[in-house]
């Protein structure tokens, strides 16, 4: 494969080519080292390139801006001091072994969303890749890597990044995520990295000193300057961000990205800039198929749409909706963001059956409309999560949901999650129930930025009402003190394979995979009914016949008799089978009652029960719980 980046340092047979964009200056030089010099040669749109002949892979270098200060280069590969320091010439060459990987599609995917730093205790590439066994044999297909580009300091969840072509130095030498997707792809695994296109991190941008076109104020942004994607000057930004996707893509094999807060980036102009990444990767992925997610607060289903009906092009979209009724439902907490939300079983429903709840309803946190109409979308277009770095981050103590509930409602959900035919997403320790809390951390500690990070923390949690008093506040963990990272990362002796929550996971992943009506996710083909207050049932029709019913209760026991609900109907000379139950002890449950008797229906507290139709009644066969 041949890399087509022009941006930045490219190695070529005479030397180094190098290329940037500094409309802003009127003289640029190639400091190399700490010595020789090279002068750039300025192009009618700003851009200044040049060759250096005794450049070579290895060396650091700067770019001199009129004679005056040095930057590195807002397009390094590698920045082996972190975004104050030089920049790196790499050679992007490397020898592949997944010469025959065809790349993903988003059927049939189950996603594991990962802090790179926090995943292990060393928090590096080549200790992860010790870890892919597990997620294989867990169920996972694909993993998500929160963002890596090159950040201050020495811990960030990486959305202050501010080198976007470089991944971080503390997570290994330039290779190290070569050698990660490498090791992936071996074991079938792929790998799509969370990209952040809406902003840039506050300390270590020096975007400024080369262009003031890159940002704009013309639309706000809560993180800082949004991106000029669409008025004067706005073509370096567009060409930075459209080569930097490809260059992730491309040089380092990754499977797709997920693009963080697409509703804050904003392009008025004829050709979306989402529109033209979307084009742009695939072609640079070659044979390879790749997906793209989007995080969607305002949940734009245009994003999904293909390209040639005005859409973004894009694969999949996050459905917050799912996430928010899930956490009331757990906690029967409505407050803040969740304050639209009422953990209803109608709202679960509906949420299987439409992707999104909200498509253009009032939203009253919002005092606006939100969401857009759901039409012929796949089911797999929608991830659905119980929990995510967000969400979890955005609890005064990282408060993991199987904290905020009872064991039994905890594994209600799980199977909901698990068992819905959109894309399941799972977040890092989940799949065992860590015990280690996932806080919001930074290490602006030592800079004019960390009290400003704190106060800002502060107040965003103070619109949980339980999180607002003074005494609360006081509990919050500073996000630049060291324990608060430390504190976040995962504890891998933890993890069992014969803990009640992995194999809680590891058995629903099966049961997803090999059971043919699960596997098909087709919301066209599901149906649901409200049986009480905290129960409901799914039906997942199959045009053979051999249907599938889930009962959902999160509640106390329901005596549900009479059953007045054609749902709960087999069809004619068939009959309901237990399949599975969330109760079985090995999952931490209180033992397997069948709800169904020969009175009726009798729900037992806190479960979900699977059935799947059968000509024999007496077959009772218990799947997946071996």
């Amino acid at each position: 494969m041949v890399h087509t980046m022009s941006l930045g340092a490219q190695v070529v047979g005479e030397g180094v080519q190098f290329r940037v964009w500094a409309p802003k200056a009127q003289r640029v030089e190639v400091l190399l080292g700490n010595h020789a010099t090279y002068s750039l040669t300025r192009d009618k749109d700003g851009y200044f390139s040049g060759l250096a002949s005794d450049a070579s892979p290895g060396m650091t270098y700067r770019y001199r801006l009129d004679g005056g200060k040095d930057f590195p280069d807002p397009c390094s590969r590698f920045q082996p001091k972190g975004p104050h320091g030089p920049s790196q010439i790499v050679n992007p060459a490397y020898r592949w072994r997944d010469h025959d990987w065809p790349g993903v599609h988003m059927a049939g995917q189950v996603i594991y969303e990962l802090h790179l730093g926090a995943f292990t205790e060393e928090g590096t590439f080549d200790a992860a890749i010790r870890e892919l066994d597990a997620l294989k044999h867990l169920g996972i297909t694909l993993l998500e890597i929160m963002p890596i580009a090159e950040f201050p300091g020495r811990w960030n969840w990486g959305y202050d990044g501010v080198c976007l072509f470089a991944p971080s130095h503390m997570y290994g030498d330039y290779e190290a995520l070569k050698r990660f997707v490498d090791a992936a792809h071996e074991k079938g695994l792929g790998v799509i990295l969370d990209v952040v296109y809406n902003h840039f991190g506050p300390d270590g941008n020096y975007l400024s000193a080369f262009s003031d076109d890159y940002v704009t104020d013309r639309y706000p942004n809560e993180w800082g300057q949004a991106l000029n994607f669409d008025g004067p000057g706005s073509e370096g930004m567009r060409e930075l961000v459209v080569q930097n996707a490809c260059h992730w893509i491309e040089e380092f094999h990754l499977d797709g990205l997920r693009i963080d807060a697409t509703h804050a980036i904003h392009d008025a102009g004829d050709r979306h800039i989402l529109t033209e990444l979307s084009v742009q990767t695939r072609r640079a992925a070659g044979r390879r198929s790749i997906v793209l997610i989007a995080e969607s607060e305002s949940q734009e289903i245009r994003a999904v749409r293909p390209v040639e009906q005005g859409g973004w092009g894009l694969d999949a979209i996050w459905s917050d909706d799912f996430h928010h009724v899930s956490l009331v439902a757990a906690t029967w907490r409505s407050e803040a963001y969740y304050t639209d939300y009422r953990g209803a079983p109608q709202e679960f429903i509906s949420a299987l059956k439409r992707g999104f709840l909200y498509q253009g309803q009032r939203y009253h946190w919002q005092r606006k409309a939100r969401g857009t109409v759901v039409d012929q979308e796949p089911a797999s277009s929608f991830v659905f999560y119980i929990q995510n770095h967000d969400q979890i981050g955005n609890t005064l103590i990282g408060n993991r949901l199987h904290t905020l509930t009872s064991p039994g409602r905890y594994r209600v959900l799980t199977a909901v999650n698990l068992l819905a035919p959109q894309t399941p997403m799972l977040f890092m320790g989940q799949e065992y129930g860590a015990s280690t809390p996932f806080l919001y951390f930074v290490d602006f500690g030592g800079h004019e930025l960390g009290p400003k990070v704190r106060q800002g923390r502060q107040e965003f949690l103070s619109q949980f009402t339980s999180y607002a008093s003074d005494e609360e506040q006081k509990t919050m963990f500073d996000p630049n003190d060291p324990t608060t990272f430390e504190r976040s990362k995962l504890d891998r002796t933890e993890r069992s394979a014969y803990g009640p929550l992995y194999q809680l996971c590891r058995d629903l992943l099966r049961l997803r995979r090999e059971d043919p009506v699960f596997s098909a996710q087709s919301r066209e083909n599901i149906d649901g009914a409200v049986l009480s207050p905290h129960a409901f049932v799914l039906r997942y029709f199959e045009e053979t016949g051999s249907d599938r019913l889930v009962v959902i209760n999160l509640g106390a026991d329901l005596h549900f008799v009479p059953a007045p609900e054609p749902l709960l109907a087999p069809r004619p000379d068939r009959y309901w089978a237990l399949q599975w139950s969330s109760d079985h002890p090995q999952y931490g449950g209180p033992g397997i009652v069948n709800p169904l008797t020969d009175e009726g229906w009798h729900i037992p507290a806190e479960s979900a029960t699977v059935f799947r139709i059968e000509r024999n009644v007496a077959t009772v066969v218990l799947e997946g719980t071996q």
